[in-house]
């Protein structure tokens, strides 16, 4: 028999059937994760990874792109994701496994594709949850400041590149975050949920009061730098919105998932989409344009303007640092996941799937995720850390919606709990719109976007591509 072609070796899929049977498939080096959570506990998961990214702190970043039409902005970043959110939740119900949009796309696309995929979903989760920590930092610094009158020194509480040494609370978050995960998904999700609750009833808090500063006059020019800026500030935020990918990271984990999921993703959406443009409204409303940029802790420091009092912009940093560390949880819980699919299928080292017997939870992959993401929180300003992010997630939404048509076309017979209305239209618009805002994105984060490709592909052909279950099954 000859030996199989190189192209035969790249685009070799991973059959569904393979991939749901062994979900429940225990091997020495590996074993089975536990379902335990329900459809409340996964909208809290995928809520808690996306309210907190983007609306405690970005609008410091997008505002000065876009002006008060980081409204639209926000408008256009929930329509792609609303489109992409029906694809995840056709996909997640026919493939109801780990490993989100790579196990998708290993189904659909091939084993060359989802290695990509899989390192754009590595990029996406480990630079999200440090960036996420990196803004944790700042609400903490701020509730220090308003509570004790005390606050970090700046060497121990900015990276390097942004006045400081290193950001120490940050890394404190990632370890407090891993400690959790450690203990069970479960318990994570329970603890999420309460953070969850208190994060929303913040942000209403915040609304509510900012709205009563309201000015008309604070919305004009709408749009200074034109479509541009909108895009550009689309582009940036759209990072906020990963939490639909991470509720379909817990697929192994969840009851009755072919109904779960779907229920979890488009609910998650709905919420999220609701509160961001609430915040946002009332955040251009109440303060002028030009004193977002820079701003540190930003919605507690336009509620203490407001009021004229430091008790609401205390509610708010506190609120902020319990959000942002449920949003920590999570997308480091999403990253552990997508390495222990990776892992199972040999496309990374065996350690990432290895499931503790007591916690059912792969303790060593979530050490080596906290020291990774430790380290880009310490070291690596905020800037960097967002548009990178987005990157990661815009190319996943993009794959997971290219691969419900491939799905569709070569295995129309697979049971699907759910499927995207208007086909193939969604996914199509998923598709323009994903290209619209990687569009958006400024040059040197393709460059560094470039540069990770480059580490993966050279791992793909010195590890991967020989250590793959489907050149070598065991």
């Amino acid at each position: 028999m000859s030996a199989p072609s190189v192209r035969s070796q790249l685009f070799r899929r991973k059959p569904v059937v393979d991939m749901v049977e062994e979900t429940g498939a225990g091997r020495p080096e590996g074993g089975a994760l536990a379902r335990r959570m329900g459809v409340g506990q996964l909208m809290g998961l995928g809520i808690g990874a996306t309210i907190g990214t983007g609306i405690f702190f970005v609008l410091t970043s997008a505002v000065p792109e876009a002006g008060p039409a980081v409204i639209v902005s926000f408008v256009l970043a929930a329509i792609t994701a609303g489109f992409t959110a029906l694809c995840y939740a056709e996909l997640a119900s026919t493939i109801p496994v780990a490993g989100s949009s790579y196990s998708y796309a290993y189904a659909t696309l091939g084993e060359v594709v989802a290695y990509v995929v899989g390192w754009c979903l590595v990029l996406e989760y480990a630079v999200s949850s440090a960036a996420v920590s990196v803004g944790w930092s700042e609400y903490l610094n701020e509730l220090l400041d308003d509570t004790i009158g005390l606050r970090i020194p700046d060497a121990l509480s900015f990276a390097p590149g942004a006045g400081g040494v290193v950001n120490l609370p940050a890394i404190v978050l990632v370890t407090l975050c891993a400690l959790l995960l450690v203990r069970g998904a479960s318990e994570s999700a329970r603890a999420n949920a309460v953070m969850v609750v208190l994060k929303i009833v913040v942000l209403l808090f915040f609304a509510a009061v900012a709205f009563t500063a309201f000015e008309a006059g604070n919305l004009s020019p709408f749009a200074p730098l034109g479509a541009a800026g909108v895009g550009a500030a689309a582009s940036s935020i759209f990072f906020s919105f990963i939490g639909l990918d991470a509720v379909s990271t817990a697929g192994e984990e969840v009851r009755d998932p072919r109904r779960t999921l779907p229920r979890a993703i488009i609910g998650s959406l709905i919420v999220v989409t609701t509160v961001y443009l609430l915040v946002a409204v009332a955040a251009v409303g109440a303060q002028a344009a030009g004193l977002f940029e820079g701003q540190e802790a930003g919605l507690a420091v336009i509620l203490e303007n407001v009021t004229g009092s430091r008790w609401p912009a205390i509610v708010l940093a506190a609120g902020a640092v319990i959000s942002i560390f449920s949003v920590t949880l999570v997308t480091m819980y999403g990253q552990t996941r997508i390495l222990f699919a990776m892992s199972r299928d040999g496309m990374v080292p065996s350690l990432f799937s290895r499931v503790d017997p007591r916690t059912l939870t792969p303790v060593r992959g979530t050490v080596a995720v906290a020291l990774f993401v430790g380290a880009l929180a310490g070291f690596v300003p905020l800037d960097f850390l967002v548009d990178l992010t987005s990157m990661g997630t815009l190319v996943a939404f993009l794959v997971v919606s290219v691969g419900v048509m491939v799905l569709r076309s070569t295995r129309p017979d697979l049971p699907r709990g759910f499927r995207v209305p208007g086909y193939p239209v969604v996914p199509v618009l998923s598709v323009l719109f994903c290209l619209y805002l990687l569009y958006g994105l400024p040059p040197v984060t393709w460059g560094l976007f470039a540069l990770w490709l480059t580490l993966a592909a050279v791992l793909y052909v010195t590890y991967a591509r020989t250590h793959s279950r489907l050149r070598d099954p065991r």
